[in-house]
């Protein structure tokens, strides 16, 4: 396959190439890791992104526009948490978390009768939250993670022309701790372990799930209209909620 061929049957399995909105749903785990310390499963991770594709200026690119919210849970009870060893919790609120898609050989694997692409994005910027201004949020002025993604979707259905077709998905991701976490310097940080499925419509999210996010921001239950940047973040969103100016010191 061309690395056109490529993008074509990624974006018919990440979204749907006629620009209508595609949910996908996840569910997983966060670990906790520190030098010299066990592993800790600390929260269960629920969360959905809601996308619309559509054609970029140059023929054979697109942009995907997307909303993501994600939620931290008790890891047992899995419900929706407020607070964490007495601190409020941040959830993940990020609109937009938009891409650009130009044609590249997407790394893919048959298995069977399904197919895998496989996404690794090693991150390295510099951080919205420097040290000197959110010591107890941040341990380091570059921000530092690795995402790594696999969509699976059925080869047969993939050799159709149906511009959507039936995806499941796991993610994996490492990173520092969460801000709002208040671990300052402390070495280690966690690892997401998650999987999910593309769904039918929005209204396959889990009842709860829906209630909170129509109660706090429903706006998330829509892809975005329109290209805008810059992307949202855990970092970026708690910057906003806990503005520089309002640090000791500032």
């Amino acid at each position: 396959m061309t690395p056109e061929d490529l993008l074509q049957a990624l974006a018919r399995t990440r979204a749907s190439l006629d620009g209508s909105e595609v949910t996908f749903w996840w569910t997983g785990d966060v670990h906790a890791w520190a030098p010299g310390e066990p592993y800790r499963r600390l929260f269960g991770f629920e969360g959905l992104n809601v996308a619309r594709l559509v054609e970029d200026e140059a023929p054979g690119t697109y942009q995907l526009l997307t909303r993501e919210a994600a939620f931290y849970l008790d890891p047992l009870t899995r419900e929706i948490l407020e607070t964490w060893e007495d601190k409020p919790v941040v959830h993940v609120w990020n609109d937009p978390a938009n891409q650009k898609w130009r044609p590249f050989p997407v790394p893919m694997t048959a298995l069977g009768d399904e197919l895998c692409f496989s996404l690794e994005i090693p991150l390295a910027y510099p951080s919205p939250l420097p040290v000197a201004q959110y010591p107890a949020n941040s341990a380091d002025d570059t921000y530092r993670a690795l995402e790594l993604f696999q969509f699976f979707a059925p080869a047969s259905v993939l050799a159709t022309s149906e511009p959507s077709v039936p995806s499941t998905m796991s993610w994996t991701r490492m990173s520092p701790w969460l801000p709002w976490m208040e671990q300052g310097p402390r070495p280690g940080g966690l690892t997401f372990h998650c999987r999910g499925r593309k769904l039918a419509s929005y209204a396959e999210v889990p009842e709860r799930t829906r209630a909170y996010i129509a109660a706090r921001h429903p706006e998330f239950a829509h892809a975005p209209e329109k290209w805008t940047e810059p992307n949202e973040t855990s970092w970026t969103y708690f910057r906003k909620l806990n503005p520089p100016s309002d640090r000791p010191g500032a």
